[in-house]
C-alpha cells in the first residue's frame, strides 16, 4: 500500500495528531471500538472535517500489523485551503479567479490527472468535499506529476454552501453534464469562474446543479455515453482558457 509512510496508528497518537493540527485525510476505526480513549478520540474529532470510516478490524490489520488499537489515520500530502480565504486573496491580487470543483470524484488517478491539467492551465484551485470524495494521497501526488505540490486544494464541508458563497462573490458556475442545455463551446467563461465536474457514473448532484448558472455538454458521437472525467475536465478547462486569454 502506497500510504504506509503517511500513517499514524494507535488511539493516543491519532488524538495527538488531531490536536497538533496535522492535515488528516481520513481515519479508519474498527467497528466495535469501545474504549474510554476512543471516546476521547471522537470528542477530539467533533466539528472537524475529517472523514471517519468504521471498518472490520481485518482491514486495519492489512494496513499495519503494529499495535494500532483499532485506529489508523492517513496523513494528507498537502495542506488543505479554504475557498473563503482564497477568494479575497485572489481578488486583492487583481486576478480573475478560475476554480474547478469536483462533486463525488473518488478515483485518485483521475484526480491527479485533473490537478495536472489545472496546474498547466493556470487554474487557481481545485475544490473537493470533505466526504464522499477523493483524498490527496501518494497515488494522487504521483499522477499529478507534482502539480499538487503547488496547486491549492480546498476541502469543504458543504459544496452547496461553497457554491452559494462563490455566486455571492460574483462567480459564474458552469456544470458539465450530459443534461447540458448546449455545447460547451457556446458558454461564456470570461469572468470569475467555477466549473463543476461530477463522477462519471452519477454526474453532478441535483442540489448542486440547481445552483449552476449554465449546464454544458461535450458532444458524444460514439456508443460510450461519457468521457473519462479527467479528459472531460481537460476539454472544458482549455476552452475556458482560450476564451479568458482573448
Amino acid at each position: 500500500m502506497n500510504d504506509k509512510s503517511e500513517l499514524i496508528f494507535g488511539v493516543r497518537a491519532v488524538i495527538e495528531a488531531i490536536q497538533a493540527g496535522k492535515e488528516i485525510d481520513k481515519i479508519l476505526v474498527k467497528k466495535d471500538i469501545q474504549s474510554d480513549l476512543s471516546k476521547e478520540l471522537f470528542a477530539a474529532l467533533k466539528g472537524m472535517l475529517i472523514p471517519v470510516q468504521r471498518v472490520p478490524v481485518e482491514r486495519i490489520n492489512k494496513i499495519t500489523r503494529k499495535n494500532h488499537q483499532g485506529v489508523v489515520a492517513f496523513i494528507s500530502s498537502v495542506t488543505y485551503q479554504k475557498t473563503e480565504d482564497l477568494v479575497p486573496f485572489l481578488f486583492e491580487e487583481g486576478k480573475n479567479p478560475f476554480f474547478i470543483m469536483l462533486d463525488g470524484v473518488t478515483d485518485v488517478r483521475n484526480f491527479g490527472a485533473i490537478a495536472r491539467t489545472c496546474e498547466c492551465a493556470g487554474v487557481d484551485a481545485v475544490i473537493i468535499p470533505a466526504k464522499g470524495s477523493v483524498t490527496v494521497n501518494a497515488d494522487a501526488m504521483k499522477t499529478s506529476a507534482g502539480a499538487l505540490h503547488t496547486l491549492p486544494v480546498c476541502r469543504e464541508k458543504s459544496l452547496k454552501e461553497t457554491l452559494n458563497y462563490l455566486k455571492n462573490s460574483g462567480f459564474k458556475i458552469v456544470a458539465a453534464t450530459e443534461k447540458g442545455d448546449y455545447d460547451y463551446t457556446a458558454a461564456n467563461y470570461s469572468g470569475p469562474l467555477c466549473i463543476i465536474m461530477g463522477a462519471e457514473d452519477t454526474g453532478v448532484s441535483y442540489e448542486n446543479l440547481a445552483l449552476c448558472d449554465e449546464w454544458v455538454k461535450i458532444p458524444i458521437l460514439g456508443t460510450i455515453q461519457s468521457l473519462n472525467v479527467s479528459v472531460a475536465a481537460g476539454v472544458l478547462i482549455y476552452e475556458a482558457l482560450k476564451q479568458r486569454n482573448n
